[in-house]
């Protein structure tokens, strides 16, 4: 099964995350299928922290995807027209 979830990235206390396609049997920092946007929980600027490719989620949620709790969030609270990341 394939889950939408986030992937940690940045150094300690200063995290980022991508929001990557993979199986949900990899670890959490594995190889993922697919990237699919950036998350920076401390980018100054609100509007600019969730950045999604709302194209290719649609795709892979509309193949049987499963968002994990944290990314359905972000996914609904992130603008309609996100920059691709």
């Amino acid at each position: 099964m394939v889950r939408i979830r986030l992937k940690r990235l940045g150094r300690r206390h200063r995290a980022t995350y991508r929001i990557a396609a993979v199986d949900s049997r990899k670890a959490r920092d594995s190889k993922v299928i697919e990237e699919l946007g950036l998350y920076d929980p401390a980018h100054p600027n609100p509007e600019l922290r969730v950045s999604l490719k709302r194209d290719r989620i649609d795709y892979w949620i509309g193949v049987g995807a499963q968002p994990s709790d944290t990314v359905k969030k972000l996914i609904d609270k992130a603008p309609a027209e996100t920059a691709e990341a």
